[in-house]
């Protein structure tokens, strides 16, 4: 029989591509992806950055040849907003296929079965956790996890607990950029939708909101500020009771995309224009934040690179562990960018305002 001669893929970047793009050796590369601590955070950093330029995913065979011990990450998730929660998966499942981990995702609803469902996963395998919102804050869970010796990693909370890796972006600057922002457009009543009042991101955000507007010279009112729950439901509920203010506000801020989207919903079946009489901003920078009219001015969080971020902190912690050498907890803070689309817009001035 004479067979065909296979072509190479050149497509398809290899080892020798990301030492050569990031000026390293190719076993410089392979300490990299295997988690070995002998490297600089320089060296690890310029590697990375070349693996993620290139799209490069190591091969799983070199790696069983090369002895890499296969390792189970578990993923717990309980959010209310589908949108965040899909940029978040997307990030996470890139990065474990980088890595060549596995990434065993379980749903975990907050109340009295979640320290139950976390030590379940722990019994199943997994050799670490990480705990996007709401699950980042849930005090009882991380408290089972540290009990098990599971490395974890939070992600978007604002105060990570003491035994846990941690990646987020700093929600009190976040909250007060785009309450100053809104300031300057020349808005005197600002309202503020609160997120879960148990997440820690939630009160960062309410302080950088409040400290904005004290900035402004703006008075406090506290009837301005509403409580939500970071779901679209409980952003209606919220805006209607702010729109239903006597003196209401001309600017909504909201503390996810999905409050408010609804924000806009409300504004818009009460015949107000936006932003000509209503300003709505949002945070996170969900797909959501495009795909309604007008699109949302927003705070840009990098939802699906923290998760990437979350994944390569957790396999680093595992392998060092295995390795005999556990590194310090470490807590990574990503930018965050205010996003300006059509939701904003300076007040429109009424007959009232000119006397």
């Amino acid at each position: 029989m004479t067979r065909k001669p296979t072509r190479r893929q050149s497509s398809a970047p290899t080892i020798a591509d990301v030492a050569r793009l990031a000026g390293v050796s190719p076993m410089t590369v392979s300490r990299v992806i295997n988690g070995e601590t002998n490297v600089r955070d320089t060296t690890r950093e310029a590697v990375n950055a070349a693996i993620q330029q290139l799209n490069y995913a190591p091969n799983p065979a070199a790696r069983s040849l090369a002895g890499a011990e296969q390792i189970r990450i578990g993923l717990l998730y309980s959010n209310p907003s589908a949108a965040y929660l899909s940029e978040f998966l997307v990030g996470g499942l890139e990065q474990a296929s980088r890595a060549d981990v596995q990434l065993v995702i379980e749903k975990c609803d907050v109340g009295p079965h979640e320290v139950e469902v976390a030590r379940r996963l722990v019994a199943s395998g997994v050799d670490g956790v990480i705990l996007p919102p709401p699950l980042c804050d849930a005090a009882d869970v991380i408290a089972a996890l540290a009990e098990s010796g599971t490395p974890v990693v939070a992600v978007a909370s604002s105060q990570p607990a003491d035994p846990v890796n941690a990646v987020s972006i700093d929600d009190y600057q976040a909250a007060f950029d785009m309450a100053r922002h809104v300031a300057r457009l020349g808005h005197r009543r600002i309202g503020f939708i609160i997120g879960n009042p148990n997440q820690s991101a939630s009160l960062r955000r309410l302080e950088g909101y409040r400290a904005a507007l004290d900035a402004a010279g703006l008075e406090a009112d506290e009837a301005l500020v509403q409580q939500g729950m970071f779901t679209y439901r409980s952003g209606l509920d919220a805006a209607e009771r702010l729109l239903d203010l006597a003196d209401v506000p001309t600017a909504i801020f909201a503390s996810n995309d999905d409050m408010a989207a609804a924000t806009v919903a409300v504004a818009h079946r009460r015949g107000l224009d936006v932003p000509g009489d209503l300003t709505v901003c949002g945070f996170d920078d969900t797909a959501l934040a495009t795909t309604i009219w007008p699109e949302l001015t927003t705070i840009r969080q990098p939802i699906a690179e923290m998760s990437r971020e979350a994944v390569d902190l957790l396999v680093r912690d595992i392998r060092a562990r295995r390795n005999h050498r556990p590194e310090p907890r470490r807590h990574l803070l990503l930018d965050f960018e205010l996003v300006r689309r059509q939701s904003d817009a300076a007040p429109r001035r009424r007959p009232r305002d000119a006397h």
